[in-house]
């Protein structure tokens, strides 16, 4: 719907850049989505687990926990999207060694070392999948004098977008409004073309990732080294930044099995990891 409703009808995203940024939709989305797991006659509140990226303010920590409050929950427990990530990937974060988590999302890229069942060294960044489309529409607007719209980046994202040079040169046919004349215009774009475009944004995670094995204690870093970089979150589906992350850091660099619900599987399951490990601390 975005980009093509009527006056009278607002598609808007409550959630920017990992955050809320509509307290009012935020609730009554929560809502709609909780009615529709657990049924409106229910006596008992749901007990909810909400992600949220590890750069997170305690402002923001609270508004996502009053959110979830008022949407209808008993209780909430408020979970680091890498750690989340990491559970949803099949790793087994309880154990004393590093894991590093790339997880790329809609609107922040978070980057952990995990160790013991949390983050040891973390960073997040507010540069992601909105940020490729944003670069698309510049290279565009710049490059084809052509106004396009994010859905029409996303798709161009998805089928040709490249972060490394493809084996070989795809193209896609592009509809849009030319800036010059403002009629309707169409351009073939190929992926050489969109390795340029999502040059920046690219390179901004690669710096991240550095950033973040910078400062990871040596012991950990040498567990990394062994058991690679995990990738997560619909960016990392973007050809060909696994290699770049790779070739930039020398470390084998893999995309999880199922990237894009890796961080909603693991946030289910990060209850059932929190409350088992509970059980276990009463017992020994």
């Amino acid at each position: 719907m975005i980009g093509r409703t009527p006056g009278n009808i607002v598609a808007v995203r409550p959630l920017r850049q990992g955050v809320i940024s509509d307290y009012t939709v935020t609730e009554k989305m929560m809502k709609y989505f909780i009615e529709k797991s657990v049924g409106r006659r229910t006596l008992r509140k749901p007990r909810i687990a909400v992600c949220i990226p590890s750069g997170a303010t305690e402002v923001e920590r609270k508004a996502v926990e009053d959110a979830t409050y008022q949407a209808g929950a008993r209780d909430v427990e408020i979970i680091e999207e890498p750690v989340a990530a990491a559970i949803g990937a099949g790793i087994d974060i309880s154990k004393a060694c590093g894991n590093m988590i790339v997880d790329i999302g809609g609107g922040t890229a978070d980057i952990a070392v995990i160790s013991l069942g949390g983050p040891v060294v973390s960073t997040s960044i507010k540069v992601a999948g909105d940020d490729f489309d944003e670069a698309l529409v510049r290279y565009m607007r710049k490059k084809h004098n052509l106004l396009i719209g994010e859905r029409t980046a996303e798709e161009i994202k998805i089928n040709i977008g490249a972060a490394y040079r493809r084996p070989e040169v795809l193209t896609m046919e592009v509809r849009g409004r030319n800036l010059v004349t403002g009629l309707p215009k169409t351009v073939i774009v190929t992926s050489d073309e969109t390795l340029e475009a999502l040059r920046e944004p690219a390179s901004q995670i690669v710096d991240a990732v550095h950033n973040v094995l910078e400062r990871t204690p040596p012991e950990l870093a040498a567990d990394i080294f062994d058991r690679g970089i995990v990738m997560t979150g619909g960016g990392s589906l973007l050809n060909g930044l696994d290699q770049l992350i790779e070739e930039k850091s020398g470390i084998t660099t893999m995309v999880a099995e199922d990237p894009l619900t890796a961080v909603a599987i693991g946030t289910g399951r990060f209850i059932e990891f929190k409350h088992g490990d509970m059980k276990q601390r009463k017992y020994t």
